[in-house]
C-alpha cells in the first residue's frame, strides 16, 4: 500500500501496525455501509406499500435479531478498542536504552538537540534500527510533530513535555510536518528526518562543532546562574544536593510525593514555588524568562547526569529541592 499516494511509506516498527488497524478500521466501515445501505434499498423496494389498501404486517420484535444487531456490533467496537489501546500503551512506553533527543517547537520551526550536544533546525539525523525517543515541548502555541512514514504524530504543548519514540526501519529521508494549526506560517513549519546508517549516523555526529555535550553545556549554565552558590555537590549549601535527584522520589511540603522526573525539573525551575520540598524555604526566584527552553533543556540534562549520593542505597527516597531553592 506504500505506493498508493494516500498511504506513506512504512518506515517504522509501528507503520505496519497503525495501518494493520487502519485497515480493519475501513473493513468494517465499508462492510456495514454497503449493507446498510443495501438493506435500505432493499426494504423500500420489497415492502413498499403497493395501494391505499395495503395495510402493512404488525412485528412484535424478534428477540434472536435483537441480540446479534447488540452483540456483533460491541465485539467489533472491542476488537477496535483492545487493538487501538495496545498500540497506545506501546507507542507511550519507550525503551531503557532509547536515543534520547530533545525537541523544541516555536513558530515556525523545530530546534532539536542530541545529548553530544549537535543542534538541528528543521531536520533530525538519527541512526537505523536504534529506537529513538522525543521529549518535546513549545515555546509559544501548540504544535504537533508528525512524521507520516513512521506513523507517529505528537502534540508539543507550551509549559510542559511530552514525549514519542518510534524505532526507523528503512534509511531514507522522510517528511516531517507540524499537523496542529499554530499561525498564520503553520504550512511552512516542515522539515526532513533522515535514517542513517549507524556508521554514517556517527561520523555525523563527530563532524559538528564542538560545543560540548548537552549536559557539559547545563554545566556552563549552571555555573553562570550562580546555583552551584546554593546547591553543592556536598549538601552543605542552604538548598539539599542535587546529585542522585533524577529518578527519585521528592517529599513535599504538602505532605505529597512526587517524581523527579524531566517535567518536575522544569517546573521547578521556572515555576520554582510550584511544589516546595518538605523541610525548605521558598527561596528560589523564576528563571521565566531568563532561561530558554534550549537552556532548560540542558539544565535538565545536567541534573541528569549528576550520579546517586555516595552510600545512597539504590531507589532511595531523596529529600531534596531539586533547583527549588536557593
Amino acid at each position: 500500500m506504500g505506493s498508493l499516494p494516500l498511504f506513506p511509506e512504512q518506515a517504522s516498527t509501528f507503520a505496519p501496525e497503525v495501518d494493520h488497524l487502519l485497515y480493519y478500521l475501513l473493513a468494517v466501515a465499508v462492510f456495514f455501509t454497503v449493507a446498510i445501505f443495501g438493506a435500505i434499498f432493499y426494504f423500500a423496494i420489497r415492502y413498499r406499500r403497493r395501494s391505499d389498501r395495503e395495510l402493512p404486517l404488525v412485528i412484535h420484535g424478534g428477540l434472536t435479531l435483537e441480540i446479534l444487531w447488540s452483540v456483533i456490533p460491541f465485539g467489533l467496537t472491542m476488537v477496535m478498542f483492545t487493538w487501538g489501546a495496545s498500540i497506545f500503551f506501546n507507542e507511550s512506553r519507550p525503551p531503557a536504552d532509547a536515543l534520547q533527543i530533545y525537541v523544541v517547537g516555536k513558530q515556525w520551526m523545530w530546534k532539536l538537540q542530541h545529548l553530544e550536544g549537535q543542534r538541528e533546525i528543521n531536520e533530525l539525523h538519527i541512526p537505523l534500527g536504534r529506537a529513538v525517543r522525543l521529549t518535546m515541548t513549545s515555546e509559544d502555541v501548540i504544535h504537533s510533530f508528525f512524521v507520516p512514514a513512521f506513523r507517529t504524530k505528537e502534540d508539543v504543548v507550551p509549559g510542559r513535555y511530552s514525549t514519542t519514540w518510534f524505532q526507523p526501519t528503512k534509511p531514507g529521508k522522510y517528511h516531517l510536518f507540524c499537523a496542529e494549526y499554530c499561525g498564520t506560517r503553520h504550512s511552512g513549519m516542515i522539515g526532513w528526518v533522515y535514517v542513517m546508517e549507524p556508521r554514517d549516523y556517527e561520523n555525523w555526529l563527530n563532524g559538528g562543532a564542538p560545543s560540548g555535550s548537552l549536559a557539559d553545556q547545563g554545566a556552563k549554565l549552571f555555573e553562570s546562574l550562580a546555583c552551584s552558590n546554593c546547591h553543592k555537590p556536598d549538601g552543605s549549601g542552604r538548598c539539599p544536593t542535587l546529585v542522585g535527584l533524577y529518578g527519585k522520589n521528592v517529599q513535599l511540603a504538602s505532605g505529597a510525593t512526587v517524581k523527579a522526573d524531566e517535567g518536575y525539573i522544569r517546573e521547578s525551575i521556572l515555576q520554582p514555588t510550584a511544589k516546595i520540598v518538605a523541610g525548605y524555604q521558598p527561596l528560589m526566584p523564576t528563571f521565566q524568562g531568563l532561561v530558554t527552553e534550549e537552556g532548560v533543556l540542558q539544565l535538565v540534562e545536567y541534573i541528569k547526569s549528576l550520579g546517586p549520593q555516595p552510600g545512597a542505597p539504590a531507589g532511595a527516597s531523596v529529600p531534596v529541592a531539586a533547583p527549588n531553592k536557593r
